[in-house]
């Protein structure tokens, strides 16, 4: 009787073990879906301010049409690149990012425009924005980073493999991308 009551005890535990590790590796997996997704409501937002932003700079530096050619293309580079993978995904925004910066560089060279109330208000707006889609990316790779590793340790390697749980991408920024943009007139 006792034996039986040790195995009732030891498969009671294991199947605690087993249902709170599977539990763990669903959570931390929906918590990067998430995070994913709080990701794209930020990148949509700045697609949206993109449009208004370029229109009020046309109205002042008409002649700098390559570089708001430049943004309006890596805009809709970035909105194509949402339904590919997470790494062309990141690409495309950070060349966006890129050649926003070139517009604001743009920018400083017009003193009327800089002082431009419709300007500074969506100027604030892609700044939050940018910080926003900053924060997102760092807990989306967080979570990322998380995850992985619980499904790389034991015991959860087991359970993640026997249940498909497979690694994630981290949205990777753009190395290259942080350079200072050099405009000349």
């Amino acid at each position: 009787m006792t034996v039986v009551l040790v195995v009732v005890a030891v498969v009671a535990i294991l199947a605690i073990v087993v249902i709170a590790t599977y539990n763990g590796l669903v959570r931390t997996r929906n918590r990067i879906d998430n995070a994913q997704a709080q990701i794209e409501v930020q990148l949509d937002r700045r697609h949206d301010l993109i449009p208004n932003l370029v229109e009020t700079v046309k109205g002042y530096a008409a002649h700098e049409r390559q570089t708001l050619e430049a943004v309006t293309a890596a805009r809709t580079h970035a909105i194509d690149a949402a339904s590919g993978s997470l790494a062309d995904q990141a690409q495309a925004e950070n060349a966006l990012t890129g050649a926003l910066r070139g517009l604001l560089a743009v920018a400083e060279a017009y003193p009327d425009l800089k002082a431009n109330a419709n300007f500074l208000a969506l100027q604030e707006e892609l700044t939050s924005t940018e910080d926003r889609i900053a924060y997102a990316r760092q807990f989306f790779n967080d979570a990322v980073l998380s995850y992985n590793t619980r499904i790389q340790s034991f015991p959860a390697s087991v359970l993640a493999g026997m249940f498909g749980f497979r690694a994630r991408e981290y949205f990777d920024g753009d190395p290259g991308n942080d350079a200072p943009v050099d405009v000349r007139f």
